[in-house]
């Protein structure tokens, strides 16, 4: 394509051409946040047994009818014991909670209802009365559905897969992400004299990307930082072909010493697009090298950021194995005016934050694609469509919230 496209064109081209990793099995400790490759169905049904939710005494409802009661205690139930016998008429059994209810019994009455007895027992208030008592397969039951393939295993669900006896999961496989900077001017933080003498700017993009490629679920691969020299940048991208998905930062634009179409063009890439509507990251590549997805993010700091979010997480998340790749928008108040130089789709950085009547959004500052700390201060990225040159305070937008980023407050959720 030689005109920009829409960032949704865009993004379509992308998520074609990436396809999911193979699958492999892990034990269940090291699945947590990968996608399942395998629909879990369960083994058991949970709870195994009627159980107990409270400690306490397990009683025919129909013998405490009338409170205060006292009845004889026929023994204790602990969980874990031996499967009790059934409950005799007009007795109880002192249990704990997660113990097996004796067949006959129906309730259990809490322990501060009674005098806490072990031969016999007080019986002082009967509220509990046919309560207290989880059901079998509660939680669920052996051949329901647990999880299904192309879900992500967070903690919760690592609970279930061990209480169904999944010791072990198939998954997709996290990719290998490299990532490759360039620029004559760019060091690592490490070698900051160039930097105290205005000669050199760190490579931001080579700390910041790792980290957005690991928080996707990717493994980064450092491909180091090239100079704008094409043998260079040959090199370098040789180096870490070996790889799932290619990043490079920098030298995708028009400039005289922008050189990384060319190399990759060079090299055998089929370029698919080189430039989208959007702002900050208008000027994006996508390719592919011998079947290998490459993405050429700008070397600008914001804008390298910014079309991650929008191109690289939910194309990780494909490569995962996940069916739903991007965020749902949330609708927002803006509190601000804001003017716009063109009529392209801009991701401004905002601050969501919550009032009594719904979601407020305000600048960070100013949306240089050079200020990256009007990123870090952003919890979300506000959309204005195509087209729309000016918004208005009280306007409602959407925005797309940034994973990590939470809205907080000072008030326990009660």
């Amino acid at each position: 394509m030689s005109g920009p496209i829409s960032g949704a064109q865009a993004s379509q081209l992308i998520l074609d051409s990436v396809e999911h990793m193979p699958v492999e099995r892990v034990p269940l400790a090291a699945a947590v946040d990968k996608v399942l490759a395998e629909t879990i169905i369960a083994s058991v049904s949970i709870p195994p047994w009627r159980s107990a939710s409270m400690d306490g005494y397990a009683v025919r409802a129909a013998d405490i009818a009338t409170v205060p009661c006292t009845m004889r205690v026929s023994g204790d139930i602990s969980a874990g014991g031996v499967k009790p016998p059934p409950l005799v008429d007009g007795t109880a059994f002192r249990i704990m909670t997660g113990a097996p209810v004796p067949a006959g019994a129906d309730t259990v009455i809490r322990v501060e209802d009674t005098d806490n007895g072990t031969h016999s027992v007080e019986i002082r208030d009967a509220r509990d009365s046919r309560r207290n008592v989880r059901p079998l397969g509660e939680d669920f039951r052996a051949g329901d559905v647990l999880l299904s393939a192309g879900e992500r295993v967070g903690a919760a669900a690592l609970g279930v897969l061990a209480s169904s006896g999944y010791a072990t999961v198939a998954v997709h496989r996290a990719p290998t992400v490299a990532i490759v900077a360039s620029g004559d001017e760019l060091v690592r933080a490490d070698d900051f004299a160039g930097v105290m003498n205005a000669e050199r700017i760190v490579s931001s993009n080579s700390y910041s990307l790792p980290a957005l490629v690991r928080d996707a679920g990717g493994l980064p691969r450092d491909g180091g930082i090239t100079r704008d020299d094409p043998q260079a940048l040959r090199a370098a991208i040789e180096e870490v072909m070996a790889c799932d998905l290619l990043i490079t930062t920098g030298g995708v634009s028009v400039g005289e010493r922008d050189f990384t179409r060319r190399v990759m063009s060079e090299l055998g890439a089929d370029i698919k697009f080189w430039r989208v509507r959007i702002r900050p990251g208008g000027p994006l590549v996508f390719g592919t090298l011998d079947g290998l997805p490459w993405i050429g993010l700008p070397g600008n700091p914001v804008s390298a950021m910014v079309t991650f979010e929008l191109f690289v997480r939910p194309a990780i998340r494909k490569m995962l194995g996940q069916s739903l790749v991007f965020p749902v928008p949330q609708i927002v108040t803006l509190d601000e005016h804001v003017k716009l130089g063109t009529g392209l789709t801009h991701y401004l950085r905002v601050i969501v934050h919550q009032t009594d009547d719904g979601l407020h959004a305000r600048l960070t500052g100013s949306q240089s694609s050079g200020v990256l700390t009007s990123m870090m201060r952003a919890n979300a990225l506000l959309i204005v469509p195509e087209g729309k040159r000016e918004c208005q305070p009280g306007e409602q937008l959407r925005a797309l919230l940034l994973r990590g980023s939470m809205l907080r407050c000072d008030t326990f959720p009660a």
